[in-house]
């Protein structure tokens, strides 16, 4: 029976999703594909505007303009098969396409919490150091940057994703959540663990405690830079800049660590679920609207490129 169980296990796991509310399911599934389009066709149009409008050709727009890419691929990962799943009386996934899986949501989740940490050195170099910013932020420096943190990413995802499915899996093969991560996949393993999350755990403090600490300090100057500007409206001009960029910190940041900065035995999947869905989806839906609703050049480049097509809201 072990080694029935064990052959099923290497060929597939099965999904548990939210089979378990029923017709609600339907439900879930409209709301959710609604909110992947908004998603989708958010992120594009923060791309194209960057793209084709040059005054927005500049670091802090270009960090912006690679986190929404990556923000695509991310939900591209996960956002399709739960999708399916959610119509699917067989929700299975080969154990290959659970491994893959995993390491493209944590690569490209990695990846997203890298590049919030150089967004906020971008705005400390631009507000505390504005005299050297074209130094300190150069074109070159940006790319370096950018190359470091996707590589950086996809590293730490192949180390995570290997600790996990090295791990012998000859026991349930049921996966209580909507796609493969660490937490509910670890769990099925039928070895002692341990060493295997506390080393995920000390990435997790890496990837997620350190870049936060950075940001904070980092703040810590810009509010301190921003308290000495003289007027009240180059205050809230500085303010702005930066408002947008804290409110994804916030959200992406406070999700992911109630999730990742604790043992697998204090997994919860109902809990972890919800919280889950606010980090796979309400973070790549909050990045382009909270970037084009509070941020005026975005508004700005946005009307202008409406402008050009010759399309006015003043037609529909």
């Amino acid at each position: 029976m072990e080694r029935v169980n064990e052959t099923v296990v290497r060929e597939f796991f099965l999904l548990l999703g939210f089979s378990s509310l029923g017709e609600l399911q339907l439900v879930l599934f409209v709301v959710f594909l609604c909110l992947y389009l908004i998603i989708l066709s958010g992120n594009i149009i923060i791309i194209s505007v960057i793209h084709l409008d040059h005054s927005l050709h500049t670091p802090m727009y270009f960090f912006l303009g690679i986190l929404s890419i990556s923000e695509i691929f991310y939900t591209i990962v996960i956002l399709p098969k739960m999708l399916i799943n959610l119509f699917s009386v067989l929700r299975t996934l080969s154990f290959v396409s659970c491994a893959t899986q995993m390491f493209f949501f944590l690569g490209f989740a990695v990846t997203n919490c890298l590049l919030l940490g150089v967004m906020g050195y971008d705005r400390y170099a631009a507000i505390c150091q504005p005299l050297q910013y074209a130094v300190l932020m150069s074109w070159r420096v940006c790319g370096q940057l950018i190359a470091t943190c996707i590589i950086s990413g996809f590293l730490i995802s192949l180390v995570g994703t290997t600790l996990v499915f090295s791990l012998p899996f000859c026991g349930s093969n049921k996966v209580n959540h909507y796609f493969c991560d660490i937490s509910p996949v670890i769990r099925l393993a039928c070895a002692d663990s341990y060493i295997n999350e506390l080393v995920i755990f000390i990435f997790g403090v890496l990837v997620l405690v350190v870049p936060l600490i950075f940001i904070c300090i980092s703040y810590g100057f810009i509010v301190r830079t921003i308290l000495k500007i003289p007027s009240a409206e180059g205050k809230q001009k500085a303010f702005s800049t930066c408002a947008s960029h804290l409110i994804v910190v916030i959200v992406h940041y406070g999700c992911a660590s109630f999730v990742y900065l604790r043992p697998s035995a204090k997994y919860t999947s109902g809990k972890d679920r919800l919280v889950t869905v606010t980090y796979t989806i309400i973070t790549p839906l909050l990045n382009p609207m909270v970037y084009s609703l509070r941020n005026k050049d975005v508004q700005l480049a946005i009307q202008k490129l409406i402008g050009k097509s010759g399309f006015s809201l003043k037609t529909l």
